[in-house]
């Protein structure tokens, strides 16, 4: 159902359902270490909610590296990885709800006027959090009929840009909606447009020259974390292809896990889901725009773009529209009032983007030497890039004046 095309070959078909199968109790998990997260969030107990996602992705590493080779196929230690992570996520947040004294002890009372209500806000809030699952699941359905590759091209892509959304946006935004949420009830509109405009500013400081970093060393990312055993240099090349498309709708992303929590906080939980259903639709009719043009059209011989590129290319301006659309509403709600000075903050910040994209650029060496490279040496040179490029893009802000305090919560 979720990859139709995996049909047409069943050895392959076979061992994605009994992968799925060990995977599917994550969802439990998962849905476990929401809720504790959450509960933890509230109480300012930000670190081990912010570390506990590390825990799938170590599980991941520690099997890849140490369990594969006890697996037939290897691929199936992947499965029994989330698996572990999963319950390792739960088991890292129980202790920490216990110490606060807030661990849940379950009991059915749908007559309590607090479930109540929680469960009126949670219909809209499920159909807006399944409107980007169901837009991930549309693009995986569609990329199985592609041929082999394509689904793995948008995974690896779509991890790398996991991290800065993960890293900024979720950080973000999970800081931003208790503090809303406290001036809301306290009827401090003013506060409660100055910590959005912090917040706002915040992301465009940092994740502008994340997307920026992620186009132009596509190569030397991909090259270095990928470019071993199977993965070929063609993956390579079509992996680039949708990290860049990807990379075009990074601020987008991030600016809606800001925006959101300005509706959120307010318990309207409506119209961001609209706008979700609306960016939905938009993105599944550029889908047919952009596959139509390059497997049908003829531009994927004449440009070598694949069409998986336009499958990326389609969310990221999905949630740039998502985002405008978030913007809009605040500022027709009278939520928001940008505060004075956004203007030059703008111009600054894009020319601290234009010497960090010229040292990377005149840096990072031809695309060949990335691919014959050994695995040490492309790390060591894609940190020193990395390294560099925060370097040029902080040391320009310092020099146009941006200071460090002007960013704190105090501040704000």
């Amino acid at each position: 159902m979720t990859a139709p095309g995996f049909a047409a070959t069943p050895a392959k078909f076979d061992l994605t359902v009994a992968m799925l199968r060990i995977t599917f109790p994550y969802i439990l998990f998962i849905s476990l270490v929401s809720l504790a997260g959450g509960i933890l969030n509230t109480w300012s107990r930000f670190a081990i909610p912010a570390l506990t996602p590390a825990l799938l992705n170590l599980s991941f590493i520690f099997g890849a590296l140490f369990f594969s080779p006890y697996f037939d196929p290897p691929v199936m230690v992947l499965a029994w990885a989330v698996f572990i992570g999963g319950a390792l996520q739960l088991a890292l947040q129980i202790p920490a709800l216990a110490k606060i004294g807030m661990l849940p002890r379950p009991r059915i009372a749908f007559a309590d006027t607090g479930v109540r209500r929680i469960l009126l806000l949670m219909g809209p809030a499920v159909i807006g959090v399944s409107v980007a699952q169901i837009s991930l699941l549309i693009n995986t359905i569609i990329a199985s009929h592609l041929g082999d590759g394509r689904i793995s091209w948008l995974y690896y892509a779509d991890r790398l840009m996991e991290f800065p959304t993960g890293l900024l946006g979720v950080a973000l935004g999970t800081v931003l909606l208790p503090s809303l949420s406290k001036h809301h009830a306290e009827s401090s509109d003013s506060e409660y447009s100055k910590l959005l405009d912090w917040g706002l500013r915040l992301t465009v400081i940092l994740a502008a020259p994340a997307a920026v970093a992620l186009a132009l060393l596509s190569v030397p990312l991909v090259a270095t974390l990928f470019h071993y055993g199977q993965f070929g240099e063609h993956d390579l090349w079509m992996t680039r292809q949708a990290l860049i498309a990807y990379s075009a709708g990074l601020l987008g992303l991030i600016l809606v896990k800001v925006l959101a929590p300005g509706f959120y906080a307010r318990q309207n939980i409506a119209t961001p889901v609209r706008i979700a259903v609306l960016s939905l639709i938009a993105t599944q009719l550029m889908n047919a725009v952009f596959i139509l043009s390059l497997k049908q059209g003829g531009l994927e011989l004449a440009t070598g773009i694949g069409p998986h590129a336009g499958l990326a290319l389609a969310i990221a301006l999905g949630a740039c529209l998502n985002a405008a659309l978030l913007y809009r509403k605040l500022r027709q709600h009278g939520i928001y009032r940008p505060q004075p000075g956004w203007g030059m903050f703008a111009l600054k910040v894009a020319g601290a983007l234009g010497v960090m994209a010229l040292a990377l650029w005149f840096a990072m060496g031809p695309a060949p030497w990335w691919l014959v490279a050994s695995g040490a040496m492309r790390a060591a040179a894609a940190t020193g890039l990395v390294l560099l490029g925060g370097a040029a893009y902080f040391a320009s802000l310092w020099l146009l004046g941006f200071r460090l305090g002007d960013f704190s919560r105090r501040a704000a």
